[in-house]
């Protein structure tokens, strides 16, 4: 009778490793897309710095979008810690997660020729925001992977008695294959997938073109 991996087995930790593997050149970009503006706004302060008469009103405005965006990358910084070092504690709304996934995840899946769309819509259960992380992120990898472009991912969600159903549904279409991914890590197999899930207390079942996820409400 065979049982679910348990979270620490060498099964789940290699699957977890693969996955921020392959995770990590979007986290990278996710981290510096805050830091590159304030660079450019830098050089802008101080060129008019040096004008006869600087323009105070000006100065402080750049100095106000300086701020905001050293302050977005704080936040990008702690999130990212979050995905190496998630807390279980922690809850978030299905819609949130998802968008939190699509936001990391979409310009690279947009290079590749794969479209990300979102029809989750507004179900208003929470689950544990690192569960639904790593087996959302790990799944939308997984088919990317193992079908090929162009094709869209279409994420649907229901709320059932105890939790929510979490759905990727992969449709081929017609357009730009996109550009090839540079082979930063391995593919994402289902047994990772699998294993993630089981580590999890989370269902995982294949229904045609489509992965289906249930999570529990947290």
């Amino acid at each position: 009778m065979s049982t679910s991996p348990t979270p620490d087995s060498p099964q789940v930790e290699a699957a977890r490793y693969a996955l921020l593997r392959r995770l990590a050149p979007s986290m990278r970009h996710h981290l510096v897309v805050n830091l590159q503006p304030i660079g450019m706004i830098y050089e802008v302060m101080d060129r008019r710095l040096r004008a006869p008469t600087p323009d105070i009103a000006h100065l402080q405005d750049s100095a106000g979008k300086i701020n905001g965006f050293a302050k977005a990358a704080l936040a990008s910084c702690i999130d990212v810690v979050g995905w190496l070092a998630p807390d279980d504690t922690v809850g978030v709304s299905v819609p949130d997660a998802v968008r939190e996934c699509a936001a990391l995840l979409a310009t690279s899946f947009s290079f590749r020729g794969y479209a990300l769309r979102n029809e989750v819509g507004d179900v208003r259960v929470q689950v544990r925001r690192s569960a639904i992380r790593q087996l959302l992120a790990a799944t939308l990898l997984h088919c990317t992977d193992h079908h090929p472009a162009p094709a869209e991912l279409v994420l649907g969600a229901a709320a059932e008695e105890g939790g929510v159903r979490l759905s990727v549904l992969v449709r081929p279409t017609q357009g730009d294959k996109g550009i090839p991914a540079e082979a930063h890590y391995r593919q994402i197999a289902w047994e990772d997938v699998a294993a993630l899930a089981g580590a999890e207390g989370v269902e995982l079942v294949r229904q045609g073109d489509a992965v289906v996820l249930r999570f529990a409400a947290f």
